[in-house]
């Protein structure tokens, strides 16, 4: 864990997002996550609130779904599975 500036209060923080998909639809999910984030991807500079984003393979998220028994449970019952 990163800690947090105490001059500042900053820290870093991590949001993840469980998706039932393809490969390609989470990198289109992505991608409209990083637009969301940065709408103006060819401005000059960093961005004033920096941030970096990922698409793992389900092998490297969690074995066997442990911590999204949800998301498989309810693919299970959409058929997706």
């Amino acid at each position: 864990m990163v800690p947090t500036n105490p001059a500042s209060g900053k820290g870093t923080y991590e949001i993840r997002i469980g998706l039932w998909a393809t490969r390609k639809q989470a990198f289109e999910v992505q991608e409209r996550l990083t637009r969301a984030l940065c709408p103006e991807p060819e401005h000059s500079g960093p961005c004033k609130i920096p941030w970096s984003s990922a698409v793992l393979e389900p092998e490297a998220v969690d074995e066997d779904g442990v911590g999204y028994d949800e998301l498989v449970r309810q693919a299970k019952i959409e058929g997706t599975w």
